[in-house]
């Protein structure tokens, strides 16, 4: 059995993602140790909302982080036999997935995820800028015509016919109408506060860079499939790296399924709010095992996982 571990991005937050976590200590422990390093009520937001705060990117991404790590901490500590082969994270995941996978710790994760969403929060404040989700076309068409138009980039490569664009305004309005002449079934704008994973957030990526770059990183116990890529990444420089490059660059998730499946992986469990990735899973086709682990009950998924070892 090789276990993938999954951890969503930015879209899955919401107000009392991991409050249900709270009856074990080590959950606990993560919400307070959060809100003492961010010297702020993290915990409460996380909690309590309101949801349009706890949607601004500056506090999503951090809120995503620790709600995904309480999670990852209970499982650690309650089924200790189950060790992941791979981890792998959709954007803002990717940090939580480079924690889980022991190249970096809670406290510097932490801090850079802080820096990546001020920044990120930051460039959509100063320039407009859209996102929208592109369905029932042929992920090289998109590439295709996202190329030859203005302020329009690919953000996202989600699963088979569902892919993101992302750009200025009169980019997303280009390849809106110019996907709809390709056939697609339907483009939805997204409900997001900027153009992620986009020329547009070149500045964000500038002023991150020596943040990622001192951060000290560790060797880790399992192997990270990264964004820019689709692929695992083969030493801790190249991984600080792709972080960079990964404000700017396009989301490979699905090709980074196809990774860890051609590497061997049998189950993949999805940690944190939502269940996003695992429907992605379902639309790509997985042979293995895929769900979520979002409350507690869903805990009982691991005690027939650690039957089976």
């Amino acid at each position: 059995m090789s276990i993938a571990y999954l951890f969503p991005g930015q879209g899955a937050q919401y107000p009392g993602m991991g409050k249900d976590f709270l009856s074990y200590t080590i959950a606990r422990e993560t919400f307070e140790e959060a809100d003492d390093l961010l010297n702020c009520k993290l915990s409460d937001m996380i909690f309590n909302g309101p949801g349009d705060v706890l949607t601004q990117t500056k506090n999503s991404q951090a809120g995503i982080y620790v709600a995904s790590m309480a999670i990852l901490r209970v499982i650690q500590e309650t089924f200790p036999q189950i060790k992941p082969a791979f981890c792998a994270g959709l954007s803002l995941g990717e940090y939580t997935a480079t924690t889980a996978a022991g190249y970096l710790n809670f406290r510097d994760g932490l801090s850079l995820v802080q820096y990546r969403g001020q920044y990120m929060n930051d460039a959509c404040e100063k320039t407009e800028g859209q996102m929208a989700v592109v369905l029932g076309l042929d992920a090289e068409i998109v590439e295709e015509f996202a190329a030859n138009i203005p302020g329009l980039w690919v953000a996202n490569f989600n699963c088979p016919g569902q892919v993101v664009i992302s750009g200025t305004p009169r980019g997303i309005e280009a390849g809106t109408a110019r996907a709809q002449e390709k056939g697609a079934k339907r483009v939805l704008p997204l409900n997001v506060h900027g153009a992620f994973h986009s020329g547009l957030m070149q500045k964000a990526k500038e002023s991150l860079v020596d943040h990622v770059q001192n951060a000290p990183f560790s060797s880790p116990h399992a192997k990270l499939v990264m964004n820019v890529t689709g692929k695992i990444a083969q030493s801790p420089e190249e991984v600080k790296r792709h972080l960079i490059d990964q404000v700017t660059h396009s989301v490979r998730w699905e090709q980074g399924i196809h990774e860890m499946e051609s590497k061997g992986a049998t189950v993949y469990m999805e940690i944190g709010p939502g269940a996003a990735l695992t429907g992605f899973n379902k639309r790509i086709g997985v042979l293995g095992e895929a769900f979520n682990i979002e409350k507690v009950d869903h805990l009982t998924k691991l005690e027939t996982l650690c039957a089976n070892f």
